[in-house]
Formats: structure tokens, C-alpha cells, sequence
């Protein structure tokens, strides 16, 4: 079974930083291509950044600079560094992970940036 957890959200105030962090099981992570996507109040939601197997990242222009997502195939984890926080980054953010079309989401951890 392929479990997708997340953790590492919270409340922080507007230019500070938050590193999020998600594990996975049951899935042969070091050939899957993970992302990290969030969802706003009353928004789709929308892809924030991804990583492939090799290692190739894609970010959304809303955080391009801001925002860095790095994984570790030893602990199958995922990762999102997320600086220079602003009130329009908050959301729900979800850990995605794709294999050869079989898509796994985990149950997303809030992230609140204050102004």
C-alpha cells in the first residue's frame, strides 16, 4: 500500500521559512517523479514544484526562487524549502508522486503565512 506523509507545516509570518517534508512507502520511489501541490481556499489546485528520478526540478513562476524541492532516494523523502514566505502561499500543500501514470497523494499539511 502506498502511503504518502507529510509534515513540517504551520503558521509563520510573511518573509520567514518553512522546510516541508513527506515520506513515502510502498512505492519504488527512486523511479517515481514527485511534486508538491497546493490548494487555496475556494482554488484548484495547482502544482508548486516537481522532481524527477534524475533529479530534473519544475517549478510554478509563483515561487521560482522562492522555493526548492529536493529528494533523497536513501530515505525516500521528499522535500520543499520554502523562503520568503508570503501571504499568497498559503494553502493546503499535498506530496504527489507519479509511477508510470499511477498517481499517489498524501493527506496535505496547512501552511499559514501571516502578513
Amino acid at each position: 500500500q502506498v502511503q504518502l506523509v507529510e509534515s513540517g507545516g504551520g503558521l509563520v509570518q510573511a518573509g520567514g521559512s518553512l522546510r516541508l517534508s513527506c515520506a513515502a512507502s510502498g512505492i519504488i520511489f527512486s523511479i517515481s517523479t514527485m511534486g508538491w501541490y497546493r490548494q487555496a481556499p475556494g482554488k484548484q489546485r495547482e502544482l508548486v514544484a516537481g522532481i524527477t528520478s534524475g533529479g530534473a526540478t519544475n517549478y510554478a513562476d509563483s515561487v521560482k526562487g522562492r522555493f526548492t524541492i529536493s529528494r533523497t532516494n536513501a530515505n525516500t523523502r521528499v522535500y520543499l524549502q520554502m523562503n520568503s514566505l508570503k501571504p499568497e502561499d498559503t494553502a493546503v500543500y499535498y506530496c504527489n508522486a507519479n509511477l508510470q501514470g499511477f498517481v499517489y497523494w498524501g493527506q496535505g499539511t496547512q501552511v499559514t503565512v501571516s502578513s
